[in-house]
């Protein structure tokens, strides 16, 4: 017994094929019966892949632009930290003069004198 192989083919009708490449006219789109085609019902997977990937390309460009502005405004305020910084650290050199410290002392009233003998170190004995 020989078995013959038989392959299954498809055919499509040339008469539908022809109309479904002269179906892609304005009134075609229009009226939605492109979407009907098989030609088009192919590609649908692929379309929704180049969809999903538009998607993802716009949200990473809005992301991309929030972080930028985000960087920007937080590089503006260290700046302005940094000149604040600076402002404190000089006017706090500038009052701890020994000289400027006396005459806040002066100009508050206090009864405080510069000491003149130096310091000495308390020693406790213990039992």
């Amino acid at each position: 017994m020989i078995e013959e192989k038989t392959d299954k083919v498809e055919f499509i009708d040339s008469k539908i094929e022809n109309e479904e490449v002269s179906g892609f006219t304005l009134k075609g789109i229009i009226d939605g019966s492109v979407l009907t085609m098989q030609s088009f019902v192919k590609q649908v997977p692929f379309i929704l892949y180049l969809v999903l990937l538009s998607m993802i390309y716009i949200g990473n460009r809005y992301h991309a632009e929030r972080v930028f502005r985000n960087m920007t405004n937080l590089r503006d305020e260290v700046r302005d930290l940094r000149a604040e910084q600076i402002t404190t650290a000089s006017e706090l050199m500038n009052l701890s003069k020994p000289s400027k410290v006396q005459d806040l002392i002066n100009q508050k009233g206090l009864e405080l004198k510069e000491p003149t003998k130096p310091p000495f170190k308390i020693v406790v004995k213990s039992k």
